[in-house]
Parts: structure tokens; sequence; C-alpha cells
């Protein structure tokens, strides 16, 4: 039986490997020939394309730390020779640009690699529907749940179907007609009771 799911994900149409190549390039680019100081943009491009919250804050991250650079090789006049923070900080600065640009490269190769995968390896299903399971209803002389509230919808009904018994188990032609009179003298009761509120 069929009921509406939720609706299918549109697979993320994969670009060209002549786009991922060039951006690669370009973002890595970038962010050496600025000498780190735009080693945000690759982590931005990244968390543009993974959409991962530790992607944003990866890209955060670095964009702080360029500020911070900037504010503290800047603060020296531009005739004055640089002192021992600036060292620090200018090589800080290198090395974060180098772990920068290798993090950006594999995430971004990897990324790419399942993504090509997942499209390869499951064909699209349907258009928003999912496969539900039927419950069986209980054997005779077992009560039944009531139907819901007169207000209450129930989405899509269950069949209803009989539970296999064994010949000596089933009730003989009188006491089945006796029993399903009462179930029916049951039932109108219930809805005049309902009907009434």
């Amino acid at each position: 039986m069929y009921a509406p799911g939720l609706p299918p994900t549109a697979p993320r149409r994969v670009p060209g490997r002549a786009w991922i190549v060039s951006m690669r390039v370009l973002f890595t680019l970038l962010a050496v020939c600025s000498l780190g100081f735009l080693l945000w943009a690759p982590l931005l491009r990244l968390a543009f394309v993974r959409r991962r919250a530790l992607d944003w804050w990866t890209a955060g991250a670095g964009f702080v730390f360029s500020c911070v650079v900037i504010a503290v090789l800047g603060r020296n006049e531009p005739d004055v020779e640089a002192d021992g923070i600036d060292n620090v900080f200018i090589a800080l600065q290198l090395l974060v640009l180098a772990a920068v640009c290798v993090y950006y490269l594999v995430a971004d190769v990897r990324f790419y690699a399942r993504l090509a995968g997942k499209g390869a390896g499951h064909p699209h299903q349907g258009a928003g529907y999912a496969y539900v399971t039927t419950v069986p209803t209980p054997p005779y002389g077992q009560p039944q749940p009531y139907p819901p509230h007169p207000g209450q919808q129930q989405p899509y009904p269950l069949p209803l179907t009989r539970c296999p018994q064994p010949e000596d188990a089933r009730p003989a032609p009188p006491q089945r007609i006796d029993q399903v009179r009462a179930e029916l003298d049951e039932l109108s009761d219930y809805l005049r009771k309902e009907e009434g509120r």
C-alpha cells in the first residue's frame, strides 16, 4: 500500500569536472597570491558547497584570523622594521595558509567523489511516495479498536484483513450469525452515542 511520505530531496547535480578543477585552482590561487590575507575565501566556498555548520564556523574563524593578522602586522609605520611578534604572525599566517589549502583541496575532492558515487549508485525513487506496512487485525474474539472520533480523520484507512484460523476454531453458522448480530448492535449503539455528542 502506498501513502504519501516525505517528498524526496532532489539529487544534487554534479558540475562538470572542468568546472570543479577550475574552482579549486582559482580559490587556492586566491588564498596563496594574497599571501594568506584571503585564506578564508576557499573555506567560504567549501561552506557554500557542503552546507555544513562546521564549514561555516571554519570560514568564520579564518576570516577572524585574517583580521587579527592584518591588525597586528599593520600597527607599525611603513618605515619601521618588523619586530619579533611580526615575524611570529607572518610564520603563523603562512602555516595556516598551507593548512587551509590542503584542507580545502582534500575536503572538496572527497565531497565531489562522494556526491558522484551517490548519484551513480542509487536510482531516484518516485515522487513523494513511501511504502507503508499494513497492520494485521487481531483474530476473532479479541477486542477491535474503536474507529477514530468523527472530528479526527485517519489519513489512509488500513485494509481489513482476516487472519486465517483453523476449521475447528471457527464458530458454527448459527453461532456466527448471533455473533455478527451482537457486533452490529454494539456498533449501532456506538454510532448513536457519537451522534448524540
